[in-house]
């Protein structure tokens, strides 16, 4: 073989998919190649041009064009361009350029097709984009070693026919429903009200407990309503859902019954002995246990117990999802049990409170490495002189159990104990008005982490009314839109011009870079302002790309790539956390490039691309006309 054609195939042999292949299509397919060189600023493909070549970049680099003039992607050495249009009737649907001058190999379309026809990893590699070559690897081998909790749908944890009642019978005709059929829970229906099956709603559940403290310690008559003790606006789940998400949603709740639905109907009951019989990683026991720990010491073995949970759930094949919001889940349950403990030592609170929290908590993206962000919403009959103390006190309490617990103080001071976040709701209603109605990036660079909150401890509904006043103010004002996309478009993806990527040059983490800080946070950013945009009332990032979706404020075809991006990248900072832990090394968002294996670094970048093209719009909709705002 020609020296030249050797070094052909010898650089195509470095880059997938050409290195799968045998040597003796490799020789075969270098002696069909033909050379092409392109000087900087040549339009190699025009849009609708017919194409019968594929394109492999030997040096230099290419840009690809959307028929709009938006970029697509940049292409560099080892990458390849053109395959879409051998494959749609070949003709060019994104137009590319030389950006740099470029040395490229052109791969025939007999040859292509030839190749596509006989090696189907080839054809898949060629007929993905980035949207779905990052959907194949976010589901790679994700089932392969899952737990049955992950996969067993909820109708398959119950065990016995649901046992009803209507909510109008007496406690006694309750109590003896209950023993007869001898179970430890009651579903409520509105059966006097109901004209039909198809009418009948769940009005109420009751248990064991609730006659105990409810009913008998109170001295109630037992000739009473059932419906005075029960407890109502129950939390439900659906037969289809999977028994991990039930799990979280009794976590989240701290419920031990859960009633369970299938087409409005209630079909059946489970409680936590049925989700632990399929857990191994022991969250729920975890959950638990945190709601009995004495004192802050307890507490501080729990969320070392955590760090092992959070390892077996990456090994076992959990998705970001599952493990962010399991891992938000225990968090919360920390705060509310250091908040229950700090009133038993304070004594009750002078005037009632929600207890915040803000980020990733709020969002249930919280990981194994997360700083603490929380405040107090106080009674509008709060007074300083009166009550401050004790809420100082209390906020202090739960602030410096949380560092002991592993949650770092925030370096931004965005903790209870400051007291600009331990207010009234009216004065919490004048922040946010006052961010919305009068904003400037710089304060809003500061401030955005606000608009990730969530309530978890005492009064709920002061949570609620801030969130409806966010919602309903932000539709009014197009600048708050601008300032905080400006905000979002700061912290940009780790990747260079020509898709390389771009390192801290010296300090700690010289040679690496820091997955949230320029992954996982820039994509929160930039979908908390297309949510607010729209209404959506969803705190969680993918739940907020959905409902960003059905609002139609993005182009076709990217909300799922936006989704698959935030997956991917989620999940290599939770493995490179994992795999810390088992080393009994400290975890971080650090990462080098060496560390990872070549499937990971590729699809990274290609997550990469899809944040960059997500700023790229969103610095089009802040120059252009801007967000559909009703």
């Amino acid at each position: 073989m020609e020296i030249e054609l050797v070094e052909i195939k010898n650089h195509l042999k470095r880059f997938s998919p050409f290195k799968a292949l045998p040597e003796t299509v490799l020789n075969d397919l270098v002696s069909h190649i033909e050379v092409s060189y392109y000087q900087n600023g040549t339009k190699i493909l025009g849009h609708r041009q017919e194409n019968h070549y594929l394109y492999y970049i030997r040096s230099g680099a290419v840009e690809i064009k959307r028929s709009n003039g938006q970029l697509y992607s940049r292409c560099g050495e080892g990458e390849t361009f053109g395959q879409f249009s051998l494959l749609r009737g070949y003709k060019v649907r994104y137009p590319a350029w030389a950006i740099e001058d470029a040395l490229i190999y052109l791969i025939p379309d007999e040859q292509f097709q030839h190749l596509c026809d006989t090696f189907d990893d080839f054809a898949d590699f060629m007929e993905e984009d980035h949207g779905s070559r990052l959907l194949s690897a976010t589901t790679k081998n994700r089932h392969s070693s899952a737990s049955p909790l992950l996969m067993t749908p909820v109708r398959k944890l119950i065990r016995r026919e649901v046992v009803t009642a209507s909510e109008s019978v007496s406690i006694k005709e309750a109590a003896k429903i209950m023993s007869n059929a001898r179970v430890s829970s009651l579903v409520l229906l509105n059966n006097d009200h109901a004209k039909s099956a198809a009418d009948l709603e769940v009005k109420g559940l009751i248990t064991d407990r609730d006659f105990r403290e409810r009913a008998i310690i109170p001295g109630l008559s037992f000739s009473s309503p059932v419906k005075t003790i029960m407890s109502t606006n129950v939390i439900t789940c659906q037969a289809e859902d999977h028994a991990f998400e039930a799990m979280l949603t009794m976590m989240r709740h701290d419920l031990h019954h859960l009633p369970v639905l299938s087409h409005k109907q209630v079909v059946g009951v489970i409680n936590i002995g049925d989700i632990v019989q399929f857990e191994s990683h022991g969250t729920v026991f975890l959950a638990r246990e945190i709601f009995k720990q004495p004192d802050v010491t307890g507490l501080k073995r729990i969320a070392r117990e955590m760090r092992l949970s959070f390892v077996q759930l990456v090994n076992e094949g959990a998705n970001s999802h599952m493990i962010g919001s399991a891992m938000s889940g225990l968090g919360r349950n920390i705060c509310q049990r250091l908040l229950q403990l700090g009133e038993s030592e304070f004594g009750p609170p002078p005037v009632p409170y929600c207890f915040l929290v803000f980020g990733s908590m709020a969002r249930e993206e919280q990981l194994i490495v997360a700083d603490q962000d929380h405040a107090f919403v106080l009674h509008d009959d709060f007074i300083e002189a009166e009550h401050d103390a004790y809420f100082k006190s209390l906020a202090q309490f739960v602030s410096d159990g949380l560092s002991t617990c592993g949650y770092p103080y925030c370096s931004g001071d965005i903790m209870a104990t400051n007291p600009r976040w331990r207010q009234p709701l009216s004065v919490w209603q004048t922040y946010f008005e006052n961010w919305i109605e009068r904003p400037n990036p710089e304060a809003l660079l500061h401030c955005s982490i606000f608009f990730d909150l969530a309530g978890i401890h005492g009064e709920g509904a002061y949570a609620d009314q801030l969130t409806s006043l966010i919602r309903e103010k932000v539709k009014s004002s197009q600048r708050f839109l601008n300032c905080l996309a400006h905000n979002a478009l700061l912290r940009t993806p780790p990747l260079g011009f020509f898709k390389t990527f771009v390192l801290e040059p010296d300090g700690e983490h010289k040679h690496t870079f820091n997955l949230k800080r320029r992954g996982t946070a820039p994509i929160s950013d930039l979908v908390r302002v297309h949510a607010l945009a729209c209404g959506s009332d969803a705190l969680n990032t993918l739940e907020r790309i959905d409902d960003i979706h059905a609002a139609d404020l993005l182009p076709e075809g990217t909300s799922d790539d936006l989704k698959e991006a935030m997956e991917f990248i989620s999940m290599v900072r939770i493995r490179h956390q994992a795999l810390q832990l088992e080393k009994e090394l400290s975890p971080d968002n650090n990462i080098e490039p060496e560390s990872l294996s070549r499937f990971e670094r590729r699809h990274l970048k290609d997550a990469f691309q899809v944040l960059r093209n997500q700023q790229s719009f969103l610095r089009y909709l802040t120059k252009g006309s801007g967000w559909r705002i009703d």
